[in-house]
């Protein structure tokens, strides 16, 4: 078992992430959900359409993808076969859904990391599905190999880097970045071995004072390469463990490179700067990477050119921000998960607050 920090080291850790506060802005509530336990979003800027996923976690679970209507209420997406629970072939349906964005064509990308309840990969489950969303149907699925996703791994969020043709995943079970060509399919998992995908070993995460118990270990969670964002235009994707500070990148062209061994690999990651734990990253269009700071209940955002830190948002109502989502008009969409609250971080006792939600708010357009 981890030796809890002491409020002096807690302290001293988290002052050691300086964030610049000042003004920040104002959350609006989207949609609500008492049950189901919500993770990721995706927004179309095109149209303002409402995308979310609800990962199988626990036997609450009945819908994998929705749309969300005006008034809040839910859609099965595409439609209610995909969404079929425990029936036909798990590469036919959602099995275990982490991850839905909208990538700047319009097309929804939705990923399945295969794994009920996190017990392991369902052989043929884990896979990439993409959506047409002027048609709202599956145009192609990229099932994923076992050697990329195999059984104790968790696909875990998902960029799409349209202008060359690569989906970046990170997993976050085991640990490591996985790059798909779309055109091919080819498939290859990267940074399995390195630090840069792997939790922080003596990282002790503090929400709202509760402090998560694994329920195998009875330590603190080991989640590893979790969050994730993409800036096409100078050729960065950021990546990050959710247990742990440390903010790294890599030139996506070694990514895409299939000739790349995995020395090159490993030695063009960067440390880019120690920030605060996020759940979800998200970029803008200047370079910017924002982190779900689900310690802090808040949404920071981090100048890689300056170093600076700031907080966009910080409220209560962030029980452990998760997943972040660019809407039209520089609105700003995040899901809250309370993943720190739930049973099974808790020594099976639910310290669950209100309903799962989808929140909003209104920025300078990215």
């Amino acid at each position: 078992m981890r030796t809890a920090l002491s409020p002096f080291l807690l302290a001293a850790a988290l002052a050691s992430f300086p964030v610049s506060h000042g003004s920040t802005a104002e959350l609006e509530v989207v949609a609500s959900f008492p049950k189901q336990q919500v993770t990721g979003i995706g927004v179309s800027k095109a149209s303002g359409r409402i995308f979310v996923n609800f990962p199988f976690w626990s036997d609450d679970h009945t819908i994998s993808v929705a749309e969300v209507g005006k008034d809040g209420n839910l859609t099965p997406f595409p439609d209610a076969e995909w969404n079929r629970k425990d029936e036909g072939s798990p590469d036919k349906r959602f099995v275990c859904i982490q991850s839905v964005v909208v990538d700047d064509r319009d097309t929804l990308w939705i990923l399945d990391a295969g794994s009920p309840k996190q017990q392991g990969v369902v052989p043929g489950a884990a896979k990439l599905v993409k959506v047409d969303l002027a048609s709202n149907q599956v145009v192609k699925v990229y099932p994923m190999e076992d050697t990329v996703a195999p059984k104790k791994s968790y696909l875990n969020d998902i960029r799409v880097d349209t202008a060359t043709g690569h989906a970046f995943i990170t997993e976050s079970g085991i640990g490591s970045l996985i790059v798909i060509n779309l055109e091919s399919g080819e498939q290859r998992r990267l940074l399995a071995n390195h630090p840069s995908t792997k939790a922080e070993i003596g990282t002790e995460l503090v929400v709202d004072s509760i402090r998560p118990i694994d329920p195998e270990t009875a330590g603190t969670p080991q989640f590893h390469a979790d969050g994730i964002a993409l800036d096409a235009k100078n050729g960065w994707l950021y990546f990050h463990a959710l247990t742990g500070y440390q903010l790294y990148r890599i030139r996506t062209s070694v990514l895409t490179d299939p000739k790349a061994t995995m020395e090159k690999v490993g030695k063009a990651v960067e440390k880019v700067a120690k920030t605060a734990a996020p759940d979800g990253m998200l970029e803008d269009a200047k370079g910017r990477v924002y982190l779900a700071a689900f310690e802090k209940n808040a949404i920071i955002r981090f100048d890689p050119d300056s170093g600076e830190s700031t907080t966009v948002v910080e409220d209560n109502r962030l029980q452990w921000p998760d997943t972040l989502s660019w809407g039209p008009n520089g609105d700003l969409y995040v899901t809250t998960s309370q993943i720190h609250r739930t049973p099974k971080y808790n020594r099976g006792v639910s310290k669950l607050e209100g309903p799962f939600q989808v929140l909003k708010v209104s920025m300078e357009k990215p």
